[in-house]
């Protein structure tokens, strides 16, 4: 079942196309990655799905309801964790999140259970009383989550939820959203940090100037650029080296020899580094590092898009 349609999507700012034409859909379960460096419609397109942001053309399905037909339904099952704060600092965390809470219609005992429950979820029980203007960047970037996740949305939308805080509190945040993942919440996320989405995206959308250029698991995106991994093997001495053997396993393209590094390029669809290995002890080297490499996911944005992901 898909949980977000997205059908030819658009938006225009006078003569400027912010959003041109893009068509996607995200899985039940999914961890969805969308990239786009600033300026590339990903923040458009975004609001537009949290119904924020009025569409020029096209349509947008939550759960199968077109949101503009059906918006309520659609506001009741999207939760969204803005870039920026979306907190009141003169309130404690706890009437934070049951202000917000109340806005999706939840009230008396089940809106004190699920405020409770969002807060001792993003690790903030203990600070219901506390104000956020006393709190570290990372304990609001928690209370911003617990806003956005206490009615339980079935899409959950999280627009750089770790920008501008310290590696602890990132690792809580990704952390918090492989479990809330795991209960049964399907997810958006945006960062301009690769390595989390390396990390969490089980699929990914790269969207420049108002397209989607790319998308697919983190594997076929970077088959799209090479198919080919690199193996650099280190050994005490490569002198015994049978190099026509190492030719002749199953994916092995080249190799070559530098000093004591034997550098195999291999298809990336094959496994064969255990056969590799094999091959090198039955020549009697003695192995002592082994690094195999493919293009990173940075390398793929740059390529795709002749930037980097946090170019301004």
């Amino acid at each position: 079942m898909n949980v977000l349609e997205v059908k030819q999507l658009s938006k225009k700012f006078g003569d400027f196309i912010a959003v041109d034409n893009i068509t996607m859909s995200v899985k039940e379960g999914e961890i969805f990655g969308f990239l786009g460096a600033n300026g590339a419609g990903k923040s458009t397109a975004i609001n537009m799905i949290a119904s924020l942001l009025r569409v020029t053309k096209g349509e947008i399905e939550v759960l199968g309801k077109n949101i503009a037909k059906h918006s309520k339904f659609a506001k009741m099952n999207i939760g969204i964790v803005p870039q920026e704060m979306a907190i009141y600092e003169d309130m404690t965390a706890y009437e934070n999140v049951r202000f917000f809470a109340g806005l999706y219609g939840l009230r008396g005992a089940e809106l004190k259970e699920r405020v409770i429950e969002a807060l001792a979820f993003v690790g903030l029980g203990d600070k219901h009383k506390s104000y956020p203007k006393n709190f570290s960047g990372g304990m609001k970037r928690r209370l911003n989550i617990a806003c956005a996740i206490a009615h339980r949305p079935k899409l959950l939308i999280m627009d750089e939820p770790t920008v501008g805080i310290d590696p602890q509190s990132r690792n809580y945040i990704l952390g918090s959203v492989k479990k809330l993942n795991e209960l049964g919440c399907t997810i958006i996320y945006t960062s301009h940090y690769m390595e989390e989405v390396e990390e969490i995206c089980t699929r990914i959308a790269i969207i420049d100037h108002g397209k989607i250029i790319a998308e697919g698991t983190k594997g076929q995106l970077k088959a799209i650029i090479t198919n080919q991994k690199n193996i650099s093997i280190e050994v005490r001495s490569a002198e015994n080296l049978n190099k026509s053997k190492l030719e002749a396993i199953a994916g092995v393209n080249r190799v070559e020899v530098e000093d004591r590094i034997v550098k195999v390029t291999s298809d990336s669809e094959i496994n064969n580094l255990n056969r590799i290995i094999q091959q090198l002890m039955a020549d009697d080297l003695e192995i002592r590092a082994v690094e195999e490499n493919e293009p990173s996911l940075e390398t793929v944005f740059l390529t795709l898009t002749g930037r980097s992901l946090r170019d301004q």
